[in-house]
């Protein structure tokens, strides 16, 4: 009686392990891409829809101080309207501006800005987000209400007092007491810098700031300036009977002397 041969199952199992392993890889393969894009989505940070700041707050604090209550000369404004891009283009995802004008009422500020930077559709990662949206989202809720700012800064209109220093103190108080510890505090103050109210002016007392000690706007206008990096831009204005020199000494005394980091006191081009 002849013997069956007997298949061998060799080639079969050989088969089976292969599309096995293949289906393990892949299963890990996905998976690892899950994780991958899990993790590139966590890195999108969540905003406020109107300000466009972190949910959690901003990384950084940049205020503008605008003294328009005189007007300035077309090429002071020029120049400053370069200055101020340069700020904006500084601030960084994630960081906040707020923009105030000057008035010629003591603490009465108006607000022309309040966001963050929440970055353009190139500081996107288009494999998690919409690189189309979110440079929308920049252009309409950050460049564009900046550049319209920008183009107005010559628009000032003569004052009966020039209360700075009430500002600084205003700005201060709403912005950068709040913020976090540690994090960078920016205030650019741009103006003439003369201060003129009741309890000091330099036009009547001069760029003393040993006057200035024995006034009452010494107590009045103090502010706890810890932490915040200051730097003026300065109008020239014709006919002063002190230098721009002293008045730049005059306030980096009263920034050093309220805890604040004197930035540096820029002459903007022009004078009027």
């Amino acid at each position: 009686m002849a013997r069956r041969k007997r298949r061998s199952r060799g080639g079969g199992s050989t088969g089976t392990i292969i599309a096995t392993v293949c289906l393990a890889l892949l299963s890990v393969a996905i998976l690892g891409g899950y994780a991958w894009l899990r993790y590139r989505a966590s890195a999108n940070v969540a905003v406020d829809q109107a300000s466009l700041c972190p949910v959690d707050g901003p990384k950084s604090e940049t205020a503008i101080l605008l003294d328009v209550t005189d007007p300035i000369s077309d090429t002071t404004a020029l120049d400053l309207r370069n200055q101020f891009q340069k700020i904006v283009a500084d601030i960084p995802i994630g960081g906040a501006i707020d923009i105030y004008a000057l008035t010629e009422k003591e603490g009465e500020l108006i607000q022309t800005f309040h966001g963050c930077n929440p970055g353009s559709g190139a500081n996107v990662d288009e494999w998690t987000s919409n690189p189309r949206l979110a440079q929308a989202r920049w252009e309409k809720g950050f460049e564009k209400p900046l550049q319209e700012i920008a183009g107005k800064l010559n628009a000032g209109e003569a004052g009966k007092q020039s209360p700075i220093m009430a500002g600084i103190q205003k700005i201060n108080l709403e912005v950068f007491a709040s913020a976090a510890s540690g994090m960078p505090k920016h205030l650019y103050i741009a103006s003439d810098m003369i201060e003129h109210t009741d309890a000091f002016s330099n036009y009547r007392d001069g760029a003393s700031y040993q006057k200035f000690q024995q006034s009452p706007a010494r107590d009045k206008f103090r502010t706890s300036l810890d932490g915040v990096m200051i730097k003026i831009l300065a109008f020239q204005r014709p006919n002063m009977k002190f230098s721009m020199e002293e008045l730049a000494n005059f306030w980096a005394q009263w920034i050093k002397s309220n805890n604040g980091y004197f930035d540096g006191f820029v002459r903007l081009e022009g004078i009027r």
